[in-house]
């Protein structure tokens, strides 16, 4: 009995929680990729999901913003036989408690440009919404005039290559945190290819590689984590001492609001 009251006490904690708390206590280390990154906390990324095709096979991640709705990058080319994969960790084990939930409908920004990269988002609604536990819950999303100061201390999760040369993704969840560069600062890497709907990270030695695309880059704001980014793209050889560079968020929240209220 204590078990089941075990495990009610935390279905009711899950749901409690708001946004960007998770039930279960990221630990990060520092500025520690996800090349040179750690593997997570079981559970403490809750709105990290992984797009996987109709094989199994995880192509890009994505991030919970409530029950029905899941943000992604539009280059990742979602597909509605694709499915969403929400409460995993270790994608090698058969034993975590998780959701495979289907895709309805595919809403990629039609501004998207894949030249410049440009408004790099897609939304995603579900087919049947998330159930939300402890190891299942959504980011925040920021407001439009919501600013992340160059300097901020944040992080990035995913199941890309730790190394740009490996064969296979990890199994296991990493993350990394990394600090978020001004636009001036990133161009002096990135050049004009830098628009103000892209924000920067890394540099620092850690970052995000190919199969993290369309995960989450998280700032805490008011003891919350906020969505900030969209893995974008990036160094080819996924360097630690070039940015990573991710769709910004605030940047593109007209568009989000618009999708949701009218869908």
């Amino acid at each position: 009995m204590a078990f089941l009251w075990l495990l009610s006490c935390c279905a009711l904690l899950g749901s409690a929680f708001g946004c960007g708390v998770p039930a279960i206590q990221p630990v990060l280390s520092g500025l520690s990729r996800i090349v040179n990154g750690e593997d997570a906390v079981p559970g403490s990324w809750p709105w990290q999901v992984s797009l996987q095709d109709t094989t199994g096979f995880h192509f890009c991640g994505g991030s919970l913003i409530s029950e029905n709705w899941v943000v992604t990058a539009a280059h990742c080319g979602v597909r509605t036989s694709d499915l969403v994969v929400a409460g995993e960790f270790d994608q090698g084990s058969d034993a975590e408690a998780i959701q495979v939930l289907k895709i309805a409908k595919v809403f990629k920004n039609p501004k998207y440009n894949m030249f410049t990269i440009n408004n790099d988002i897609t939304l995603l609604k579900l087919a049947t919404p998330a159930r939300f536990s402890e190891t299942v819950s959504a980011v925040c999303l920021p407001s439009a005039e919501d600013d992340f100061p160059a300097g901020s201390i944040c992080a990035t999760t995913g199941w890309g290559l730790t190394k740009h040369n490996n064969a296979n993704t990890p199994d296991r969840l990493q993350q990394a945190s990394l600090p978020l560069l001004s636009n001036t600062d990133c161009k002096k890497y990135w050049g004009s290819k830098i628009t103000d709907l892209m924000v920067c990270a890394g540099a620092s030695g850690v970052s995000s590689c190919m199969g993290d695309s369309g995960g989450p880059l998280v700032c805490q704001k008011e003891g919350a984590w906020t969505l900030v980014g969209i893995v974008s793209w990036g160094s080819g050889v996924c360097s630690t001492s070039s940015p990573g560079v991710y769709a910004r968020v605030t940047a593109l929240m007209p568009w989000v609001q618009e999708i949701l209220a009218a869908n």
